[in-house]
């Protein structure tokens, strides 16, 4: 019996630490964004470069993740809940791993734009707006999994709408600036790449928050509506724990 009380122990500490390790990478992830966006709002080369550079290591924490993950599979043979927690790991870091991939792309389209020369590029408030609205929705979709927090997931998936809404306005504006002036053409399909970037993120964040609700409540919630997906999210527990 002790034995058996010191492996469950083991299993619970071996799932908490990759819990943490899900986090830590998130935090370079956010990090990542952040100086991306800060590269394309002042033009650092310097910034972009690291930005560039630690995409490596974002794509090791990946890998290493689901070393893990897989190794914890085959030793302990998890079930219901427990299963449901590895499986939706391994795809966060997944999604993680490419909202990574998505702040390199800022940071080489912030690159092309300083290295362009002379023509300025648009000053595009809600680009900006839209990086705040895709930091907040990284953020908090990876606060409702550290807290395991069904509605606060729900209000990510929610927000999916939103940057969805922002990104189609940018588009507007950029194809308004490309047909008054012929010279922005390049910097500003740059700028909408950058755009894009940010609602995939977005995406990301949203996927994300959609495996939450799967962890606590064992129901897979993607393509559904969001009346759907917070229905769920008030449902009282029940079923397999």
């Amino acid at each position: 019996m002790p034995h058996t009380e010191h492996l469950s122990k083991q299993y619970d500490i071996d799932l908490d630490t990759l819990r943490s390790r899900v986090l830590q990478m998130g935090g370079l992830v956010e990090t990542q964004i952040l100086q991306a966006i800060e590269a394309f709002a002042t033009g650092e080369a310097g910034l972009a470069d690291g930005v560039i550079r630690n995409e490596a290591r974002v794509n090791a924490l990946e890998v290493g993740l689901d070393d893990v993950c897989g190794h914890i599979i085959a030793r302990r043979q998890p079930a219901a809940g427990d299963l449901r927690m590895i499986l939706a790991i391994s795809k966060t870091t997944t999604d993680l791993e490419r909202v990574g991939d998505e702040a390199e792309k800022i940071a080489r389209m912030a690159k092309q734009i300083r290295e362009r020369g002379p023509v300025p590029p648009p000053r595009l408030a809600d680009v900006k707006h839209m990086a705040d609205t895709a930091l907040a929705m990284l953020r908090r979709a990876l606060d409702a999994f550290a807290r395991l927090d069904v509605a606060a997931a729900a209000a990510v998936i929610r927000d999916d709408r939103l940057i969805d809404s922002e990104f189609r306005s940018v588009m507007r504006q950029l194809i308004t600036y490309m047909m008054e002036d012929p010279r922005t053409i390049s910097t500003a399909l740059d700028i909408l790449w950058i755009a894009k970037a940010l609602e995939r993120i977005g995406d990301h964040s949203k996927n994300m928050a959609e495996y939450v609700i799967y962890i606590v409540k064992g129901t897979d919630v993607r393509h559904t509506t969001i009346e759907q997906v917070e229905r769920e999210a008030l449902r009282s527990p029940g079923g397999e724990r």
